[in-house]
């Protein structure tokens, strides 16, 4: 009997209904027995997210010493699942006992209290989940991180597992039944309440996936798949099938939303298959990322791109004599808690890219500022509104003319690229570009790689 570790995100907990969904889901593969829940997302486009209503409820109780609307709120978002399921009125009374419970504790740490409130929404519906189930005949067993062993750094709101904790999650391998835990938080040496940072059951999931050993982490969300290109840029862009972790790590950074690529490292290090499935069409083949896959020499897999890039160009004649010059540079990023995403350089040139919701007009100020004091160079500019572009493949290497056909389709389209990065995988090649030019880039790379008359590599 194999063992697959299933994470359900927010979407497929958002109500009954869904539950049920994921119900069916589970009992239909004798496989998935541990299972990882997310707090109940939106329901609909205007509907807020259960881990954002806590967020409100705490943020009340810390400016107020009250927050009786907010509770009030939660705890009918719960009742309307217990009831739709028919559960008994008794869980709906434990959670708001629970709540209560956690806002009347101590809120001289604001961060450590958040953190206790944030993670009742995977708590609370992670014993929904296991009662439903058990209802309907499964043998569910809810199981809490604080048992288990999952402990974390007291990092509150972006605290990491600690190594001891995978011999001790290694054990739930063991259980009988269907373990249903909880996502996004663990417990400190100390037994406090410590979260991850968003997106972090998907980081539970792939710790738990690791520590035992799984045959696969399936990964259930709202979309079929990965596909070829963002399909509200270009609808018919084809699923991915098969992804290497390295590709998948390429094209989430520059945009592919399906989860947050480094929430998968636990599970990529134990080298476990990952599997993207939707809840909502769970027949569908969906995406799996595996450590190696065959591929064909030339074969892009996909094209992906993202918004909010500022470049910080910075000139001087000799340049490249100057030892030191980088790491100054690089300090005064630093010191300013700015990380850099790419650094493209010529012999009296260099540009910082860097992300710009890091680059406030204050800081932005204080670098520039700093650069012209300390640095003496005789140009620096900043420039906003830059996009990036990235096409990924494993087939990619040692391919003669790739980069030439994608600048041509490039300049076909009329778009100006501003910056040009190979990455030294060799796995991937990064344009950068205007943001008012992203989209249109997007589908003339899409044209030239994918489309059947290019010969693409559609499916992998």
């Amino acid at each position: 009997m194999g063992l697959k570790v299933v994470k359900f995100g927010g979407t497929s907990l958002a109500d009954a209904g869904q539950i049920l969904k994921v119900f069916e889901i589970v009992k239909a593969d004798p496989d998935r027995r541990i299972i990882v829940v997310s707090a109940p997302g939106k329901r609909h486009k205007t509907d807020t997210k259960v881990t954002d209503l806590l967020i409100a409820c705490a943020e009340a109780m810390l400016k107020h010493g009250a927050a009786e609307q907010e509770l009030a709120v939660v705890v009918q978002r719960f009742a309307e699942i217990q009831q739709a399921l028919g559960l008994p009125d008794s869980i709906t009374r434990a959670i708001e006992t629970d709540l209560r419970q956690r806002l009347a504790g101590d809120r001289q740490h604001h961060g450590r209290f958040l953190d206790g409130l944030k993670a009742a929404g995977e708590d609370h519906c992670a014993q929904l989940v296991a009662a439903a189930f058990r209802q309907k005949g499964l043998d569910a067993h809810y199981v809490s991180p604080r048992e288990a062993g999952l402990l974390l750094s007291a990092q509150f709101g972006n605290a990491q597992v600690l190594e001891k904790s995978y011999a001790r999650l290694a054990e739930l391998r063991h259980h009988s039944g269907v373990t249903i835990f909880p996502g996004f938080f663990g417990y400190t040496e100390a037994g406090e309440v410590a979260t991850f940072p968003r997106g972090g059951s998907d980081i539970t999931g792939a710790i738990l996936a690791a520590a035992v050993q799984a045959d696969v982490y399936e990964n259930f969300t709202d979309v079929d798949s990965v596909y070829a290109c963002d399909p509200h840029i270009v609808p018919e862009a084809p699923p991915i099938t098969l992804l290497t972790y390295r590709e998948m790590r390429e094209l989430a950074y520059a945009g592919f939303g399906v989860f947050h690529d480094e929430a998968i490292v636990p599970a990529v290090q134990a080298g476990v298959t990952i599997g993207i499935k939707n809840t909502n069409r769970p027949s569908a083949p969906g995406t799996q990322i595996v450590p190696e896959r065959p591929y064909s020499a030339g074969g892009v897999v996909g094209v992906a791109s993202a918004n909010g890039f500022s470049t910080i160009y910075v000139s001087k004649y000799l340049m490249n004599r100057e030892v030191g010059f980088s790491r100054r540079l690089l300090q005064i990023l630093e010191d300013e808690n700015i990380s850099y995403e790419h650094a493209p350089s010529g012999i009296d040139n260099t540009s910082m890219i860097v992300r710009s919701r890091e680059l406030t007009p204050a800081r932005e100020a204080r670098v520039v500022g700093r650069i012209q004091a300390e640095l003496a160079p005789d140009d620096v500019e900043v420039e906003h509104g830059l996009a990036l572009l990235m096409i990924v493949g494993e087939g990619m290497r040692y391919t003669v003319g790739l980069a030439a056909r994608a600048t041509r389709a490039l300049a076909d389209a009329g778009v100006n690229i501003e910056m040009l990065n190979q990455g030294a995988s060799e796995i991937s090649i990064m344009f950068g570009v205007q943001e008012a030019d992203r989209k249109k880039a997007v589908r003339a790379l899409y044209h030239a790689f994918f489309a059947p008359a290019h010969g693409g590599e559609q499916t992998v």
